[in-house]
């Protein structure tokens, strides 16, 4: 059974976005230290890219061996490469254009001009092809073990790209082509359930009193289903950094004030 997942409130998004930093830079020094390497799969909006901004400035972020870093990405828009709106563009400019990555460990998900063209299943299981060579696996559907795994909270639960109602919810394979997101872009690609829940630890970022609803919901029993935020647990550990709007409607007695 995983363990019971922990709430930490901040005070704002800045904070929210100033420790997870702080918590990742240290989680990828600990992984490297114990096998050389540190895996972590990243995500966009807002909080995702200002954790990525404020890393650069973290305490001991200058410890982080950047090039012994597997980058993965939860989702993506399924746009080319280089788009503004991708979450790996957005990577790149708040964070990976300013170390020394290893660019081959960066794992962009293909995107329209990629070897598949305009056909966002070919590239979901192109994909799903690089994480089970990562895992050692080529065969199989595998993936590698993510030290870390970071994720935003939409204000109707979703998480990566899986949103309430969807077919990505119950799809059983490891990385799928979501055909007609709700949010624009329609077509996107994005990590399952079964991916999402391989992780050592996740980390669910939260800021925004719109985003209250949905957290009150997963932390209190709500089907994946429903609301996919609920269904989201790392294997060693969930945290949830929330910032003091985002968690002004969980019940008494779950989340605490983060300190430090």
């Amino acid at each position: 059974m995983n363990p019971a997942p922990v709430v930490l409130i901040h005070h704002d998004a800045a904070a929210v976005a100033t420790a997870a930093a702080a918590r990742l830079t240290a989680k990828v020094v600990d992984a490297q230290s114990a096998a050389g390497s540190a895996s972590v799969v990243l995500t966009g909006g807002g909080v995702g890219i200002a954790t990525l901004r404020a890393l650069r400035q973290a305490p001991g972020h200058q410890l982080v061996n950047w090039r012994a870093v597997d980058l993965w990405w939860g989702d993506e828009r399924f746009l080319p490469l280089g788009h503004p709106d991708r979450n790996d563009t957005q990577a790149a400019e708040a964070l990976l254009d300013h170390v020394d990555v290893d660019w081959s460990r960066v794992h962009r998900m293909p995107g329209p001009d990629g070897p598949d063209g305009d056909d966002p299943r070919a590239a979901a299981e192109r994909y799903a092809a690089e994480l089970a060579t990562a895992a050692g696996a080529p065969d199989t559907a595998a993936v590698p073990a993510f030290d870390v795994l970071m994720l935003g909270v939409g204000p109707e639960g979703h998480v990566a790209s899986i949103f309430p109602e969807s077919p990505a919810a119950v799809d059983l394979g490891i990385v799928v082509a979501v055909l007609n997101s709700p949010k624009p872009p329609p077509t996107r690609l994005s990590l399952t359930f079964t991916a999402l829940n391989s992780a050592r630890e996740a980390w669910l970022l939260a800021a925004g009193a719109e985003k209250a609803p949905a957290v009150r919901l997963a932390l209190t029993g709500t089907a994946p289903l429903q609301l996919p935020a609920a269904g989201v647990a790392g294997r060693a550990g969930t945290w949830w950094l929330l910032d003091e709007a985002a968690g002004s409607m969980l019940p008494p007695g779950i989340g605490r004030p983060a300190t430090g």
